[in-house]
């Protein structure tokens, strides 16, 4: 919608840097006091003032550190063209990264999960629900810091208990959500997923076909991070999985409970969580397993030789 050095109000476009589903993003310079800001331009201009200002109004009351702030939200003077006016984060997208560089180590993953999940538990406790947490709504800074940005379909959860609607991104939704539920818990599970990503290089779940992309989430079964990827520790990887839990019960209840685990195990050494998940991987072999007799699979006692249900010699 905007062209380059095109003269908004107040703003001189420099450059497009996106263009999404919900709107095109450009960077953009405050030409009264110097400073770059980007511009966020919905897609959707006819609607009602109040639905336009939506987001803005959402996302103004935020201020944290992990969190894109909304400076102000505008409309051209000459063409009437509404926008929001956001802090510039000079860097590239999570997505961006994980594109160029498949995977991360466990170190760098914790740090940004450690950030973007302090960020959506901040969220939450101002009534904030994300709803579309993915790589590519994670900037990450010139030092490597993350931010949270595009609250575009974002809810403020009052005193309803979830969020009804299924607009969302595919493979990184939860099962509830694919239902129109969306809950708190919702984007705890788009952390998982996310995490999940970082340190295995590839989604948990994926599919050209949405419906196909469903069916998978709703049956909850994926291969563990930690099995994998080998270097990825069982400390983390548990973590991951229960984020990621299918059934609401055994998932994180919130964003701080998912936090306060992941700096517990990023305040454990490295080398120590080697040696539990040594000792596990020790123990689970040195574990009895049951045999079973491969002709009618009834139990077997420990050194049988013939089966004492059928006979069959094993």
């Amino acid at each position: 919608m905007f062209l380059k050095d095109q003269k908004v109000g107040k703003y001189r476009v420099e450059k497009a840097l996106g263009n999404g589903g919900f709107g095109a993003v450009y960077l953009a310079e405050d030409t009264f006091i110097g400073k770059r800001v980007a511009l966020k331009v919905p897609h959707r201009q006819n609607l009602a003032p109040d639905e336009l200002v939506g987001e803005a109004k959402l996302m103004a009351p935020l201020d944290h550190p992990n969190i894109v702030s909304v400076l102000t939200a505008d409309q051209d003077p000459e063409s009437g063209t509404f926008f929001i006016v956001m802090e510039y984060v000079e860097g590239e997208s999570l997505a961006d990264l994980l594109t160029r560089e498949g995977s991360v180590l466990e170190a760098q993953a914790l740090a940004w999960a450690v950030q973007v999940t302090d960020a959506v538990a901040y969220a939450h406790g101002k009534g904030v629900l994300h709803r579309d947490l993915r790589p590519s709504n994670v900037l990450l800074t010139k030092d490597r810091q993350a931010k949270v940005v595009d609250f575009s379909i974002s809810r403020l959860l009052g005193k309803e208990a979830y969020a009804s609607t299924r607009i969302g991104s595919p493979p990184y939704m939860a099962p509830e959500h694919f239902q129109g539920r969306a809950t708190y818990a919702s984007d705890v599970y788009s952390l998982g997923v996310m995490m999940y990503e970082m340190v295995t290089g590839v989604l948990p779940f994926f599919d050209l076909n949405p419906s196909r992309i469903e069916e998978m989430v709703a049956a909850g079964r994926f291969t563990p991070p930690n099995l994998k990827n080998r270097a990825v520790s069982k400390a983390f990887s548990d973590v991951v999985v229960k984020a990621m839990a299918r059934d609401l019960s055994q998932r994180y209840r919130a964003a701080g409970e998912l936090l306060s685990d992941l700096r517990r195990v990023r305040a454990t050494p490295e080398r120590q969580r080697e040696l539990a998940d040594i000792r596990e991987r020790i123990a689970a072999r040195e574990a009895p397993r049951e045999s079973f007799c491969f002709n009618c699979r009834r139990p077997l006692p420990k050194r049988a030789l013939a089966c004492p249900s059928c006979g069959q010699r094993q």
